[in-house]
């Protein structure tokens, strides 16, 4: 049987209620972190990070931290620029030990913001010490590797506690590197000294020391892009063996030729000199992350040994060095913080991302990196991705922008409806539409080459960050060509609902979105690298290595019979699985008449599903229309 309270009881309670809510305003109002303050520290912030640990992949690490006062707020980063998110991966951060003067300083974390650390310091402390270690990820399924028994990559920006209330632009910092004896290493920081495997980079701001990471390898190769320039840019390669690093000479005239293609196109460069990092492996997880002077990108084995059928992804490079523009210095303003606590905000990722996503294929194509045709390719898979993105319907490509901070990122089961960084892809397309406009309104005379210049060309070698605005982006157009209302062109692609994707650009540049039944040799080489098999545009899915669906497409015939991603295909028409038999089995279809009996596994359940479609097989590509003049192929030109 129940009891009622007492009233006596229950206004005990409510009163602990209130004052347990009274406590911790208290207590959120007593740890308050200080703003972050344009004023100069007091002091050089000292770094050390011991990257020798390559069995158990932890980075050690042990700072000099410069205070003043009674306290002070030490912050691990949150915000990280790049990621657009707050994705400071603090459970990898561990082992925090405090001292002063020898002894102990004990650390309270702050209860309403996990990533700030109070600390009340000993009277007349004016020095820190910090032990703590960063654990990066051993397999993949914790995160991404970066300590290989031959690779090592070390982003300062996670590896570094720093005081509240500072611009980080503000704050000196001394860094230390350890690394493996015998080891190379490349970045954009410069070096003060080595002795073994110490190494003693100069005085920076920490800013710039979290912009600049570094790629250290047990075989490196570093080559000169722009030989006998007075602004150097290298490209630092580490590998899982040496046979990786050997670079055939039309892939390296490839890489001099992206340099010489991004000063024509963009008339500035805003570095001291630049490092491409690149790791060719399958150990060491990939990436594609720009900075002001250096970018790290990884691609998987045979990227020169394989360098005839590997152009899939060669644009990765040339969007990350265009970013050394785009994003880092021309950056929304928006996206520029004092320091790597205070959140961000996204609203202009598709310029800050989609353009770059433009002006990636275009001077990957510009300079030999990609051949014309296979950047056709590469637009016709991201048209066609973009045309089927069923999700437009109810969220606007504006709204995607919110992506990396409402979903870090997170991989989707159903991408095409739920839409994730759509601001890439879709932005590209209108981009390219975009400078069609500007070509075809000045009858060739003009091209977003000149809004290129215009916009990024400003203040040649500052790297001093200019931020802008969705009114700058307008006005610089407007500039370039006045015969279009730029607010209402932009607005129009970034609030619309579709349906279908923005592909004005590819069509009034003499080129259409056609499908056929084999996949061009840009899908292709993708698909033999993944060992994958698509049928995303026919039967709605796309299988994976394992023979699991890994893509299904809303509202697909896929979708429609319940199909979901992890189910493994077994077997087509009464007969086990093998090879190319559903390719067969949907041809056949085609004439049949007959639906495609599919028997499909997915944890301890069988389940057999009939589709009922009758098309073919699928697969996109551009298609010349010779009505129309090619304005496609003069993008992709080459600058002289």
């Amino acid at each position: 049987m129940s009891k009622r309270l007492s009233p006596l009881v229950t206004l005990l309670y409510q009163i602990s209620l209130i004052l347990a809510g009274l406590t911790a305003l208290a207590v959120a109002q007593a740890t308050e972190i200080p703003a972050p303050q344009d004023v100069a520290y007091p002091g050089t912030l000292e770094l050390h990070v011991d990257a020798t640990d390559l069995d158990r992949a932890i980075f050690r690490v042990h700072e000099l931290i410069p205070v003043s006062g009674s306290s002070v707020t030490l912050l691990y980063p949150q915000w990280l620029p790049g990621e657009h998110g707050p994705n400071g991966p603090i459970g990898q951060f561990s082992g925090l030990v405090l001292s002063a003067g020898g002894k102990r300083v004990e650390w309270q974390r702050d209860p309403l913001n996990v990533y700030a650390f109070h600390v009340d310091l000993p009277p007349g402390t004016t020095m820190l010490d910090a032990h703590f270690e960063f654990l990066s990820p051993v397999v993949r399924s914790e995160g991404r590797i970066t300590i290989t028994h031959t690779i090592v990559g070390i982003q300062w920006i996670r590896l570094a506690l720093y005081p509240a209330g500072y611009y980080v632009r503000r704050i000196p910092v001394s860094s230390y590197a350890t690394l493996p004896d015998g080891w190379e290493f490349g970045g954009a920081l410069e070096v003060a000294g080595r002795s073994g495997g110490e190494v003693h980079f100069k005085d920076t701001d920490l800013e710039t020391l979290f912009d600049s990471p570094l790629f250290s390898g047990k075989y490196f190769k570093r080559f000169d892009l722009d030989p006998g320039a007075k602004v150097p840019v290298f490209l630092d390669v580490v590998a899982d063996k040496p046979e990786s690093l050997e670079a055939k000479p039309e892939a390296l005239a490839a890489h001099r030729a992206l340099v010489q293609q991004a000063y024509k196109t963009f008339g500035s460069h805003h570095y001291d000199h630049y490092d491409f990092l690149l790791a060719i492996s399958d150990e060491f997880s990939g990436i594609g992350l720009e900075h002001h002077q250096s970018s790290e990108n990884g691609v998987q084995p045979g990227y020169f040994v394989d360098w005839d059928k590997s152009e899939p992804g060669r644009d990765l490079l040339s969007h990350e060095y265009t970013h050394s523009w785009n994003g880092k210095f021309r950056r929304p303003f928006d996206l520029w913080t004092p320091n790597n606590n205070v959140p961000m905000q996204d609203t202009l990722l598709w310029v800050y991302e989609g353009q770059t996503q433009y002006w990636g294929l275009v001077l990957a194509a510009r300079s030999g990196l990609l051949s014309a045709e296979r950047a056709r390719e590469a637009l016709a898979l991201t048209a066609a991705a973009m045309d089927h993105r069923n999700g437009r319907s109810w969220r606007s490509l504006q709204d995607t922008t919110n992506a990396p901070i409402a979903g870090g990122r997170e991989r989707l089961a159903w991408l095409s409806w739920q839409r994730s960084a759509d601001y890439y892809p879709e932005s590209q397309l209108f981009w390219f539409e975009a400078d069609e406009k500007i070509r075809e309104l000045s009858k060739d005379r003009r091209s977003l080459n000149d809004f290129a210049k215009r916009f990024f060309g400003r203040n040649d070698g500052s790297h001093v960050t200019l931020t802008y605005t969705f009114e700058d982006v307008v006005a610089d157009l407007t500039a370039v060509e006045p015969g279009v209302n730029w607010s209402a062109f932009l607005r129009e692609h970034l609030d619309s609902h579709g349906p279908g994707a923005p592909l004005d650009g590819i069509t009034r540049s003499g080129w259409h979105l056609v499908y056929g039944d084999k996949p061009s040799k840009y899908e292709k080489e993708q698909l033999e690298r993944s060992h994958s098999h698509d049928f995303i545009y026919s039967l709605g899915f796309i299988l994976d290595r394992e023979d699991k669906i890994d893509t299904i497409q809303w509202d697909s015939p896929a979708f429609n019979a319940g199909l979901t991603i992890g189910a493994q295909l077994l077997a087509i028409n009464g007969r086990s699985y093998k090879g190319e038999a559903l390719e067969d089995a949907v041809t056949a279809a085609k004439t049949s008449g007959a639906p495609i009996e599919l028997i499909f596994k997915k944890d301890d359940s069988y389940r057999t599903v009939r589709l009922d479609y009758h098309d073919g097989l699928k697969y996109p590509r551009l298609e010349r229309n010779p009505e129309v003049i090619d304005r496609l192929d003069d993008i992709f030109a080459a600058l002289r």
